[in-house]
């Protein structure tokens, strides 16, 4: 009987070597920092030995590699042994018996093994990777240093190995934008975090990689004001006005002068004196076209009023750059600074999509599952259509790219106002 309970007691030892060493490889890194900072029990060596994966790994293969053998010799020499008299007793030829017994026990050793010895501790590990790991850390980081001459050995000889085939052994980066999105998703499926959290999660990560273009409002939708009109004509331009800024120029409407605060004018637009917007004229940021949104919205947080204007290369004006537009790529357009109701992307019935030309490229592509180069040189789904077109389509024109067939159905003079996309068969 002595002999199943140490055959028991060798798979469960085999078991907690395992559970370590997923454990600790599949914690994370933040989450036990974050354990050390609260001063969790073993944390701290957790770390350590997540700090030194070769020296850990060495310590578990020896626990296993040991425990292994120790658990086949035992198994086929004492268990072997009972179960073949056993069986002789019951009338069976020994070479017959001795055979059986061997199928037996080892099958029975290798079928528990698996099972009790890796499967589920493995499973264990991953459901609770950190607590585990501050568990079993101590025990480990004792093993390690008890055996640290053939840890040492087994560890330079793996350094060496790697060396030899020019694999580094360092790790790469841990995580990757690509790993915190399908995270985000993962947790959104889960019902942890809303739908709406996951797209503004995404959004602002997004927000790195778009430049202040592909942000800010353009010159052709921006409400600007020449301080050159008549009287009566800057008073019908305030009055119809519908956003608190705007900028001011005198009659080159690319050499802006700064901002008018409608709200500064109140009191002058009540009077029946002449207006004079000279005075009012607000100096603003001005920034390129080519800076990065987050850098863009730096600007707004600093700046005396919150408007910057965006200028080309050239020094033309492009556009303006607001908190609202910052708003707008994070948390989506409101209906009220909208002209009209409609989304940026439609799902009919049939599953193909009414695209705006207006919908930012990258949003498109997340839509669609499309990919898009790194560099390139718009913004927008007109763009990129534009872009695989290498012309200004006409109206009705089709192209397939990826999974999708791109419609022009609706212009707006030479704009690209709406686009199908139809899933192709």
């Amino acid at each position: 009987m002595i002999e199943l309970f140490i055959a028991a007691f060798l798979i469960l030892l085999n078991g907690v070597f395992a559970l370590s060493e997923l454990a600790v490889v599949s914690s994370r890194k933040p989450r036990l920092n974050a354990m050390v900072e609260r001063r969790v029990a073993g944390a701290g060596a957790a770390m350590t030995l997540m700090e030194n994966p070769g020296r850990f790994l060495s310590t578990v293969q020896i626990g296993i590699t040991l425990v292994g053998i120790l658990a086949g010799a035992f198994s086929g020499a004492a268990l072997g042994e009972r179960l073949g008299a056993f069986l002789v007793s019951r009338g069976i030829s020994p070479r017959v018996a001795d055979l059986e017994a061997y199928i037996l026990v080892i099958g029975g050793i290798a079928f528990f093994s698996v099972i009790i010895g890796e499967l589920v501790p493995k499973h264990l590990a991953l459901k609770a990777p950190e607590r585990l790991a501050c568990m079993v850390a101590p025990t480990m980081l004792l093993l390690s240093r008890a055996a640290a001459p053939l840890v040492w050995l087994l560890d330079a000889s793996t350094r060496f190995i790697l060396w030899a085939l020019r694999i580094s052994a360092q790790p790469e980066s841990s995580v990757t934008e690509e790993e915190i999105k399908t995270v985000v998703a993962e947790a959104e499926s889960a019902g942890i975090i809303e739908s709406e959290e996951q797209s503004m999660i995404t959004a602002i990560m997004r927000l790195s990689d778009r430049t202040v273009r592909a942000v800010m409002t353009p010159r052709t939708d921006v409400d600007m004001i020449d301080l050159k009109l008549p009287d009566a004509e800057l008073r019908r331009i305030l009055l119809a006005a519908k956003h608190s800024h705007l900028p001011a120029f005198e009659g080159n409407p690319d050499e802006i002068l700064g901002v008018i605060v409608l709200r500064e004018m109140v009191e002058s637009l009540s009077r029946r004196k002449k207006l004079d917007l000279r005075p009012f004229v607000r100096q603003a940021s001005i920034i390129p076209d080519t800076l990065e949104g987050l850098d863009g919205l730096k600007v707004l947080r600093e700046a005396e009023i919150p408007v910057a204007l965006v200028h080309d290369e050239y020094g033309h004006f492009e556009g303006i750059l607001t908190p609202a537009d910052m708003l707008d790529a994070i948390a989506g357009a409101f209906r009220s600074d909208t002209d009209d109701a409609e989304p940026e992307a439609f799902q009919r019935e049939d599953g193909s999509w009414l695209i705006a030309g207006w919908m930012p490229a990258d949003e498109m592509a997340d839509l669609l599952f499309l990919s898009l180069p790194q560099k390139r040189g718009y913004d927008t789904a007109a763009g990129f259509l534009i872009d695989q077109f290498q012309r200004i389509p006409d109206l009705g024109d089709a192209i397939d790219i990826g999974n999708w067939r791109f419609e022009i159905v609706d212009l707006d003079g030479r704009r690209i106002d709406k686009v199908l996309a139809t899933r192709l068969s």
